[in-house]
């Protein structure tokens, strides 16, 4: 199985991302394809910015998809510590 990393940045920090579709919101999973498809269609164009604009995109959903991953784990967390504490 051959898994595409892509690279993201987020915050001025250059990370690699899963862009597995099981991973990943069905939004995301709409910018991941047409990214994916840019980069098919412009196979030199690509490197001189033909698909910033979708990978922006693609960097700004994949944000707010760990935003929202970060603050249902530390509610978790947070309901966790409490029933240990009781």
């Amino acid at each position: 199985m051959n898994i595409l990393l892509e690279t993201v940045i987020v915050d001025e920090k250059i990370m690699n991302t899963d862009l597995s579709p099981h991973l990943h919101t069905q939004d995301c999973n709409q910018l991941i394809d047409e990214l994916k498809k840019c980069h098919e269609e412009n196979k030199f164009a690509k490197f001189i910015g033909a698909c910033n604009g979708f990978n922006s995109s693609v960097a700004k959903c994949l944000k707010q998809e760990h935003k929202a991953r970060s603050a249902a784990n530390r509610a978790k967390a947070r309901k966790r510590k409490a029933n240990q504490t009781s």
